[in-house]
């Protein structure tokens, strides 16, 4: 008998390009849950390189990391920071 083994999914693996992180971002936000949000915002900065997005959103890595920590309440402007270091832009339509 042939055994089947699986790994967890892990969305980092498939965030490589603009494209795909723009409709991540995107359908993420429009589920209307901020910690899904935050979560997915977490998982793209990580596929981008933490230490690259916090140099870009002015922020230091441990700030980063605590502002996209599971639970948290990061400040709306931090999160505008690192969405545009991740290349996106925050828009109401």
């Amino acid at each position: 008998m042939n055994k089947t083994t699986t790994r967890t999914w892990d969305a980092v693996e498939y965030l490589d390009s603009p494209e795909m992180i723009r409709e991540y971002l995107k359908v993420s936000f429009e589920e209307g849950d901020s910690e899904q949000l935050m979560m997915a915002i977490g998982q793209v900065a990580k596929a981008q390189g933490i230490s690259e997005i916090a140099k870009k959103a002015n922020l230091s890595r441990q700030n980063l990391y605590k502002a996209l920590a599971q639970g948290s309440s990061p400040k709306f402007e931090t999160v505008r920071k690192v969405v545009e270091a991740l290349g996106c832009k925050l828009g109401i339509v």
